[in-house]
């Protein structure tokens, strides 16, 4: 089952000041962007259910993870007739929910999780949390979700641990507390989620929830960069470049800038058109800084300082800078009109016909 975000208001509700980086010292960050701001990494129901923690072979989650999804839903089956087993339920209100093998049911989806839940599985817990926020086998419920989300971030659930942080943060189903955003982030970062370990950075970053300490907000990052976070790649860059709260090394942070920068950061490609500007962290290279800083333009990053470094390049280094650009100048014109087109296929449809 394929998640969907949390709402845009828990998401933008991040209170956290989005000012620009500070484009007179390379890497003096701004704030972070809200949480999710990357599609998809936010809220993301379970794909899966999670595999038995010990013990014997789970046959059937072995048959669901290799796509025998019917011989999953039998033995699924068998082991809920014979043992009453949540994490089988949980296999079969998946198999219902993506109509794997079966014919696709929410209905009977949520029985299953609802079973599963009164037994105390977290998996199931948080598929019924997505349900409830997508209004899937009954009206949306954001109440019904938050609660689920509780009971199975308080089991240790990482991505629910995760969408609760950001509750508290929004401060609309509970009264605003950073205090206890950290911990649940905590909880989700220390589990593996890079959303959670870039997000926990931030906190230590600002000291909002927990004392300020560039340490620690610098390791996060880190962990969270091993798992290409690209707003981490980006955030722990800075830090290595200006040596705060890890050592200082320009050249590893020039080559996070660029790994991050060909991920779509606008905001890596302009600090890498300064690193080869000034060849701080790399050699110098005006025609690859005049084609980063206008691939960053394009994406949104004002430089008003560096673009006064390539409008006095020479004609040939700055047609050789654009020249370079247009293809990502191309793909980023061509996303907009994409962009654009849905949007207006979405007004249009969401306007009554006329009799």
């Amino acid at each position: 089952m394929r998640a969907a975000a949390m709402t845009a208001a828990a998401l933008l509700a991040l209170a956290f000041n989005q000012a620009a980086f500070n484009h007179d010292a390379l890497a003096q960050s701004g704030a972070p962007r809200p949480l999710a701001a990357k599609p998809n990494r936010a809220a993301a129901a379970v794909d899966k259910p999670a595999p038995a923690p010990a013990g014997p072979p789970d046959m059937a989650y072995g048959a669901f993870q290799r796509g025998y999804f019917l011989t999953a839903f039998s033995l699924a089956t068998d082991r809920v007739t014979n043992d009453s087993d949540p994490k089988a339920m949980t296999l079969l209100g998946e198999l219902y929910a993506d109509g794997l093998g079966v014919p696709q049911d929410d209905r009977r989806a949520a029985e299953w999780y609802g079973l599963a839940a009164a037994r105390g599985d977290s998996n199931a817990m948080f598929a019924l949390a997505i349900f409830a926020l997508n209004g899937r086998a009954g009206p949306r419920d954001r109440e019904a979700s938050t609660r689920w989300l509780a009971a199975a971030a308080k089991l240790g659930h990482p991505l629910a641990a995760y969408d609760l942080a950001l509750l508290y943060v929004e401060g609309q189903m509970f009264p605003q507390d950073f205090s206890r955003a950290a911990e649940l982030l905590r909880i989700a970062a220390q589990a593996g989620s890079a959303d959670a370990q870039y997000a926990l950075g931030t906190f230590y970053k600002t000291g909002r929830g927990v004392p300020q300490d560039p340490r620690q907000a610098a390791q996060w990052w880190a962990k969270a960069a091993l798992a290409d976070n690209t707003d981490a790649q980006v955030e722990y860059a800075i830090a290595l470049y200006n040596g705060n709260g890890v050592e200082r090394n320009e050249q590893a942070a020039t080559a996070l800038f660029r790994r991050a920068a060909m991920r779509g950061s606008a905001i890596a490609q302009d600090r890498l058109a300064r690193i080869l500007a000034s060849g701080r962290g790399a050699p110098r290279d005006l025609t690859e800084a005049a084609k980063w800083r206008l691939v960053s333009r394009a994406g949104g990053e004002t430089d008003l300082e560096l673009d006064d470094v390539v409008n006095k390049l020479d004609p040939q280094t700055r047609a050789a800078g654009e020249q370079a650009a247009k293809p990502w100048l191309d793909a980023i014109e061509a996303a907009r009109k994409a962009r654009a087109a849905a949007q207006q296929r979405q007004q249009s449809s969401a306007t009554p016909a006329k009799q």
